[in-house]
């Protein structure tokens, strides 16, 4: 069966939604939503939104401050693009219905988080992305012109070689003309053509033991394009949050807000010693790859689970007030944060690579954008700045409509696509086999490819690997198509991206730290 519509948008977060209410203008949208349409990497950010709102800030500030972060690999004509927009997109969120937290004069109320150097993180309490998502659903469930699927899978893009044509990685004229989608209720798989289609399916945090992602972040459109020879680049910058609860058995793992340590929060040992100071004079504000990094490094030398998280100093009041999830979370779990350390890990968190886009989110495939984590714009560079990105998805999700609405009446839809081919998957899958697979898969990436790297654990890394992947691959093709078959494969695809990206790079950059290059710059061993 084959399904058709004007505009595809696999993926409904901050990007996905914002891309499919501009879209809607020119032509019919539909979105695909792996789980229910607000279960999204959006929902989970609490920090914020960053933008430049009122001086004393300024747009010059704000670049400086994020190419830092970045350490040397952010595209200069990108970032002032972003962020010189972002005012404007904001508003635009405003409009549509997103509350963001004021002062008693009206004003925002603005905070700071690492790697700023001023105040400009616009929030909602400590749960932003909630009331983004929140909004954001609000307006598409309405728009007579955008249809939402929910539980449905993106299994693969349609390009020209389902139409039995060869396409070469370097190949300029690949097209797209949609995906193959499953409907998680009835497992069959059918056809939805496109004009455009839009990857917004988010991050890969699920390639890690501990993350902040929800379950569904398993890199499946960073995959999908790799597979249908589109370019992706810089997967080997990886960002753990500094600061997740740490509560084992507890997935995802729940995020303490940077937003807490702009607050005031400092980190601490075990004894209760401060030590961020040690290795960058911002302390406790410091950029994540650095704060990440010596708190795994102090984790490691005194054999201790975690690191501590001291907001016991600060006022009581306005703890609660500024922070009402972060402590009814706490609190659950026996730690009243006005009175205990509460304490924290390192996270898997967000991927600063991915489909390589231009800078209006399009990929190296004609007909195909991409937008929000799962592309690689150039913004972050080797490290991302806190609340840049859910600034880039909206500046991004507004260039990548008025480009694709531009180019709407060049595109038809390609009707001579065919079914999806389920000869030789008569057998379910062994669940087993695919859990084990998954297990391995992310042993091999939290012991090998995690916060501190080297030449000898990425090698043993790969070819470990390897082995799953083929395995993976036999399995695929032999087995009844399940959800949980097609996300292992494609985190062992993405996997596989971050390795090779980190071998190649033979320096220590940004989130990318290697024992065999350590950094010069800081002068501090990790």
């Amino acid at each position: 069966m084959n399904r058709k519509t004007d505009f595809l948008v696999i993926g409904s977060g901050i990007a996905g939604l914002c891309y499919a209410l501009k879209a809607a203008d020119a032509g019919k949208v539909c979105i695909v939503a792996k789980s229910d349409l607000e279960e999204t990497n959006t929902k989970y950010a609490q920090g914020g939104i960053a933008a430049v709102m009122r001086p004393p800030d300024s747009f010059e500030k704000h670049i400086n401050d994020t190419i830092a972060c970045g350490d040397g690999f952010c595209k200069q004509e990108i970032v002032e693009m972003v962020i010189k927009e972002a005012p404007e997109r904001i508003r635009e969120l405003i409009e549509w219905g997103v509350e963001f937290d004021r002062d008693p004069d009206g004003k925002f109320n603005l905070t700071k988080e690492g790697g700023h150097t001023g105040n400009r993180v616009l929030h909602h309490k400590d749960n932003t992305g909630e009331e983004i998502q929140r909004a954001l659903k609000q307006k598409i469930s309405s728009h007579p012109n955008i249809e939402i699927l929910e539980h449905h899978f993106a299994v693969d893009l349609i390009t020209q070689h389902h139409l039995g044509k060869k396409v070469k990685r370097s190949h300029t004229d690949t097209e797209c003309y949609g995906a193959y989608i499953m409907n998680q209720k009835g497992s069959d798989v059918f056809s939805l053509l496109s004009r455009t289609t839009v990857i917004a399916t988010g991050g890969i945090g699920n390639l890690y033991h501990t993350t902040t992602n929800p379950v569904i972040a398993t890199g499946d459109g960073i995959a999908m394009v790799y597979r249908a020879k589109g370019k992706v680049n810089d997967m080997e910058f990886v960002q753990f949050h500094p600061t997740s609860l740490f509560n084992p058995g507890e997935r995802p793992s729940f995020l303490i807000s940077e937003a807490l340590r702009g607050f005031g929060a400092v980190l601490r040992t075990m004894d209760g010693e401060e030590f961020m100071t040690q290795y960058d004079s911002r302390g406790s504000l410091a950029p994540r790859d650095i704060t990440a990094r010596a708190i795994d490094k102090e984790m490691k030398i005194r054999g201790d689970d975690h690191v501590l998280l001291d907001a016991t100093h600060l006022d009581p009041v306005k703890l609660k007030e500024n922070f009402p999830n972060i402590y009814k979370k706490c609190k659950k779990t026996d730690i009243d944060i006005t009175k205990n350390m509460i304490p924290v890990v390192p996270a898997a968190h967000y991927l600063c690579g991915g489909i390589e886009v231009d800078k209006n989110g399009k990929s190296s495939i004609n007909r195909l954008y991409a937008i929000g984590e799962a592309s690689s714009t150039g913004l972050h560079g080797a490290n991302r700045m806190a609340s840049n990105s859910l600034m880039e998805a909206v500046v991004f999700a507004h260039r990548a409509a008025e480009e694709s609405k531009k180019q709407f009446n060049k595109y038809e839809i390609n009707y001579n696509i065919p079914q999806w081919n389920i000869e030789g998957t008569n057998y379910p899958e062994e669940m087993v086999l695919i859990t084990q697979n998954y297990k391995e898969m992310q042993q091999i990436m939290s012991n090998y490819v995690g916060i501190v790297r080297s030449n000898l654990r990425l090698k043993r890394a790969l070819a470990r690997l390897k082995i799953i992947y083929q395995e993976t691959e036999e399995l695929y093709k032999k087995s009844t198509l399940s959800v949980n078959l097609c996300e292992l494969r494609n985190m062992i695809n993405v996997s596989y991206l971050i390795i090779k990206m980190a071998q190649k790079l033979r320096e220590s950059r940004g989130l990318h730290y290697t024992l065999d290059y350590p950094s010069k710059k800081s002068g501090m061993e990790f």
